[in-house]
């Protein structure tokens, strides 16, 4: 293992108060063809045996290039960036198109919608199925193998599951903040997330649960420093309640968050990060492992833990973000940096 420490000090505009959001950017002239699509198959979930399941993928880049699997947090999905045929924002514009670390003129971006992120298939999932379900993607686009899986946060588990389930097909891994398995600390986190959903649900109060459910997780996905610098502005009184500074961020979150995901689908996919467990010692493509200094839900110290036992060539990246667990989001000029170098260091992988 080799380990490389990048420091950041740079200042970013935030993009948005919303993690997945990104602003809309002019497309260049020649904006790679993108395709996407959707197709029923049979997968034997890991929890909850045989399904017959509607997988939906998007794939941007010429025909014939190298492939690259794309994957973030549970609440990504398989538009990654715009293009022609698609211009809506996609959520890691930062990374993925034209001239970028992931450029779509050189590299096929494939990326799907997580199971069970419609909120129709309400049974234990594992990140081991979301694995197999990019595989049968590659299945069914008729592509043997894949130059690179690039996994932030729950797409690392992921990343890592395909490594090991589907070694094969599989030139590289960059694991960003995804471990092997989930720090207590943050399933603890987790559970008071799901339990004010439930609550929700038995009192009436869905959205509303759902909404606190979401602004608990951005305190655990920021840093403490963010929010000093950020909402450093003493609390108000309003109709004689006070309300702290952080509060409207808050909402907004929370707000835009169950305005396009189902209880289900939260309460399932955030199970799913605490059911993932993978042995390293049984992944030996070459990983780049990316781990954030400041990240509270994947600390520092269990990423290192990782990045030692893993059976292949490894590289460990050790990043400083005041954004903490989302810094995949936010540290563009470090992130960049880090896709680039660990691409160049396998180039020769084909699908």
């Amino acid at each position: 293992m080799s380990l490389i420490a990048l420091a950041t000090s740079e200042k970013h505009l935030e993009k948005g108060s919303d993690p997945f959001s990104s602003e809309k950017s002019d497309l260049p002239s020649l904006s790679p063809p993108a395709r996407r699509g959707a197709f029923q198959t049979q997968l034997a979930l890991r929890h909850a045996g045989a399904r017959s399941l509607r997988i939906a993928w998007e794939c941007q880049g010429p025909k014939g290039a190298p492939v690259l699997l794309v994957a973030g947090g549970i609440s990504a999905h398989r538009h990654v960036a715009s293009s022609a045929q698609y211009p809506e924002p996609g959520w890691w514009l930062a990374q993925v198109g034209p001239g970028l670390a992931l450029d779509t003129t050189r590299y096929r971006v494939l990326a799907i919608d997580w199971l069970g992120s419609d909120g129709t298939l309400d049974v234990a999932i594992d990140s081991a199925d979301q694995a197999d379900a990019f595989a049968a993607v590659l299945d069914h686009l008729g592509i043997e193998r894949a130059q690179a899986f690039v996994g932030a946060s729950y797409g690392a588990m992921v990343g890592l599951q395909f490594a090991a389930r589907h070694r094969p097909r599989l030139g590289q891994l960059i694991a960003i903040s995804g471990a092997d398995r989930p720090h207590p600390f943050a399933s603890a986190w987790r559970a008071i997330q799901r339990n004010i959903v439930a609550l929700g649900r038995s009192e009436g109060g869905r959205r509303e649960a759902l909404s606190l459910a979401r602004q608990l997780a951005m305190l655990s996905y920021r840093t403490a420093e963010e929010f000093a610098e950020r909402f450093d502005a003493p609390p108000v009184l309003d109709q004689g309640v006070a309300r702290c500074a952080a509060e409207d961020y808050l909402e907004a979150c929370g707000d835009r968050y169950v305005a396009r995901t189902p209880a289900t689908a939260f309460v399932r996919l955030s199970e799913s990060i605490d059911l993932h467990r993978i042995e390293p010692e049984t992944i030996c493509v070459p990983t780049t492992v990316v781990a954030i200094e400041e990240d509270w839900l994947v600390p520092k110290a269990t990423l290192i833990e990782l990045a030692e036992r893993l059976a292949g060539p490894t590289q460990l990246r050790l990043l400083n973000s005041r954004y903490g667990h989302d810094a995949f989001l936010k540290e563009d000029l470090a992130i960049t940096a880090i896709l680039r170098d660990a691409l160049a260091a396998n180039p020769g992988v084909h699908a």
